[in-house]
């Protein structure tokens, strides 16, 4: 499928969660199991014939597409959660949100110094989450091959935020 067919699979609902915000709902994506499987296939083009040891999915919706992708390279997968979500010893990063502030955490134990890392998320908006976990990823000296989305909110500027990174995205608003 291509990016223009994946793009019609996503519903779009006005003033959701707020008023004045257009969100786009995935669920009618993923519950297609062509297109499911073609956006999967279409994140990971990219980055084919990479030797890709982790994938790193960020809470919630970047695990829906991390899973798969590490299944798929033969890689490690790797969350990382919201404050207090992890069992383990962890490292954490405090980012900032539209009104406030969220933490994310990783387990110390969980990446390996100079092993390549994808990064994974179903969206990039502003770019503040995945900023927070890029910088997880090089405290454990991480090397970073890429940062692997979906969508992608051009509008909102998020891929200016990661500039020294490799950035992929399949649809773009």
């Amino acid at each position: 499928m291509k990016p223009d067919e994946l793009r019609a699979k996503i519903r779009e609902i006005p003033d959701f969660p707020k008023p004045g915000i257009l969100f786009y709902d995935i669920t009618t994506l993923l519950k297609d199991p062509v297109a499911y499987r073609a956006a999967i296939d279409a994140m990971l083009a990219p980055y084919a014939g990479m030797a890709i040891d982790i994938v790193v999915g960020m809470e919630s919706r970047g695990f829906i597409f991390s899973a798969p992708m590490a299944y798929q390279l033969g890689a490690g997968l790797v969350p990382v959660r919201k404050l207090g979500k992890l069992p383990a010893e962890t490292t954490s990063v405090e980012y900032a949100l539209e009104y406030g502030s969220n933490t994310l955490e990783i387990h110390r134990d969980a990446i390996q110094p100079g092993q390549k890392v994808l990064i994974v998320d179903d969206l990039l908006a502003t770019g503040g989450t995945v900023n927070g976990t890029v910088e997880l990823v090089q405290r454990l000296k991480g090397e970073i091959v890429g940062l692997a989305f979906l969508v992608e909110l051009g509008f909102l500027k998020g891929r200016d935020r990661l500039a020294g990174h490799t950035v992929s995205s399949v649809i773009t608003y």
